[in-house]
């Protein structure tokens, strides 16, 4: 996102100094255009699973227009600005920064806080320390969870 973000920043830029030609010169477009598709991509996946999951119970308005029905069309907008609001490279700084529920919670998303709930809180740090470490004890880079997944 850095690469993208500095070529932009270039772009707007009425005269180029000589580091931004240099640099300019020895970007490899292709990689620029696979960031770029990876950044698509990834708002992409997120509008979609927000649509399909997280958005599949809202059928009513309660905050703009209360009562009135939700659209398809409104939860897809909904869903591309949230997702471009987190791709925003801009504002967090940084791809890897950690996501807390408070910075959720001020993109008007409603979360599940489960913090006050000792137990369930227990059992979530527990499953996820225990598969943590079995992932980086097995040397695995990603792992995928699901119950539709018998075997890999």
């Amino acid at each position: 996102m850095g690469y993208l973000d500095k070529v932009e920043e270039m772009a707007d830029k009425s005269e180029l100094s000589q580091p931004d030609v240099v640099l300019l010169r020895q970007l490899d477009l292709g990689k620029l255009a696979l960031y770029e598709q990876a950044q698509n991509l990834s708002i992409d996946l997120l509008k979609t699973w927000l649509v399909k999951y997280k958005f599949k119970s809202w059928k009513k308005h309660r905050t703009t227009n209360p009562g009135e029905p939700v659209t398809e069309k409104e939860k897809t907008a909904r869903a591309e600005e949230i997702a471009k609001a987190l791709s925003d490279n801009k504002f967090w700084h940084s791809h890897g920064r950690s996501l807390d529920i408070n910075k959720l919670k001020a993109l008007r998303l409603e979360i599940c806080d489960y913090s006050n709930n000792e137990e369930f809180r227990s059992k979530i740090r527990t499953y996820n320390d225990s598969l943590s470490s079995y992932c980086e004890r097995m040397g695995f880079p990603v792992f995928f969870h699901s119950h539709l997944l018998t075997e890999l």
